[in-house]
């Protein structure tokens, strides 16, 4: 079943328009969804080169912030985690606060550690994984400088 098949359009609906309006206001609107704080990750197309832009729930953890490629339980990883293995340099907006990222995958001991924080917070995520065949990855977003 393909990824928006299994989201359906709702939902695909829902992901389009709070990307909108969170970039419309400059992250004004749409910063919190669902009792999650929501960032702004914009990443660089593996193939296009071009800038992609999509929401995500996050948590910090010291100065990275945590991210989980679900893709709402997809077997496939998310266009914006291919695009992060790609580049790993991209670029977050958290509220009206903008600055840039490098993007590595959780491994081992500390996926273990900040999975169960996120299913601890929303137990959706359990049953993401659940639902697939592949092991969702935990990503940390860690700010860069220049």
């Amino acid at each position: 079943m393909s990824g928006a098949a299994r989201r359906g359009p709702l939902l695909t609906l829902l992901w389009r328009s709070h990307r909108f309006w969170y970039r419309l206001t400059g992250g004004r609107i749409g910063t919190r969804l669902a009792g999650w704080d929501v960032l702004l990750l914009t990443t660089r197309g593996r193939q296009s080169g071009e800038r992609r832009s999509v929401t995500l729930n996050y948590l910090r953890e010291g100065s990275a912030l945590v991210v989980i490629a679900s893709n709402a339980g997809d077997d496939r990883d998310p266009l914006w985690w291919r695009n992060l293995k790609a580049n790993p340099d991209a670029e977050v907006r958290t509220g009206t606060t903008h600055f840039k990222v490098r993007a590595r995958e959780a491994q081992a001991t500390e996926r273990e550690l900040l999975w169960d924080k996120v299913v601890a917070r929303d137990p959706s995520y359990a049953e993401y994984e659940r639902r697939t065949k592949r092991r969702i990855p935990v990503v940390l977003l860690e700010p860069t400088t220049g």
